[in-house]
């Protein structure tokens, strides 16, 4: 039997389809029983609206460009099709999803939405799963991995598809515990080093120094100083604060 997956990745006006923000670019990648396929779909689309400056300098798309590219339900069709069935794998999928559903939506469209049409795969769940109190975006993933990403100096729907299968197919190719040997390591050293007290330990005492020991300190700063060119860390420490 054949698994048919789709990694998907869309760019937007803003981040959420609440406040009017729409869908301006769709990427998808396809991929045939863990083999990229070499088919791939991939569309502009005209917000009819503003873009805000944060997203802008996020994906690089202004709106003049994006001024004579169709609307989203001008590919509706198209999307559909390429997509249907299939299993979508989408980093940060609530995102990419809640925006086409509401493309959906404002192009009155006979679906409901993407899950009624494909199954859903998180890579970032999985990333989280797989790699507990670390960094999980997709370029932290690359790097993770080894994956060349050099040619993401700004993001693009389809680029990132093409990245993320990448990353997707080491990521659950079963060799990652070698390849991340080094990773496992460093976190079981840290977590060897993580000492848990009993919160209902006593308060700990405080033990001031004395007059005396005051003036010894004070005195083997002044020897520090005399030997290292009047350049004495603790000192200059005293000084700054």
């Amino acid at each position: 039997m054949t698994m048919r997956q789709i990694v998907l990745d869309t760019e937007t006006t803003g981040l959420d389809p609440k406040h009017g923000h729409r869908v301006i670019e769709v990427g998808c990648v396809e991929i045939e029983n863990r083999k990229l396929t070499g088919r791939h779909f991939h569309r502009y689309l005209n917000p009819e609206r503003d873009i805000d400056e944060g997203a802008q300098e996020v994906h690089g798309l202004t709106r003049a460009f994006l001024s004579n590219k169709p609307l989203f339900r001008h590919i509706e069709k198209e999307l559909i099709e390429f997509v249907r069935g299939a299993e979508l794998v989408i980093h940060n999928a609530p995102f990419d999803i809640g925006f086409l559903d509401s493309e959906l939506a404002l192009a009155n469209s006979n679906h409901k939405g993407m899950t009624s049409l494909c199954g859903v795969l998180d890579t970032l769940l999985l990333a989280r799963k797989k790699h507990p109190g670390q960094r999980n975006s997709l370029d932290a993933l690359c790097k993770r991995y080894d994956i060349n990403n050099s040619q993401r100096q700004l993001h693009g729907a389809l680029l990132d598809a093409e990245i993320l299968a990448d990353v997707y197919l080491v990521m659950t190719s079963g060799q990652s515990s070698l390849l991340l040997k080094e990773d496992a390591d460093e976190v079981t050293e840290t977590q060897h080093r993580i000492r848990k007290f009993n919160p209902q330990r006593k308060q700990l005492l405080v033990l001031r120094a004395n007059a005396q020991e005051k003036a010894a300190h004070k005195k083997r700063l002044t020897d520090i100083a005399k030997t290292s060119n009047d350049f004495c860390v603790w000192t200059q420490m005293d000084m700054e604060n």
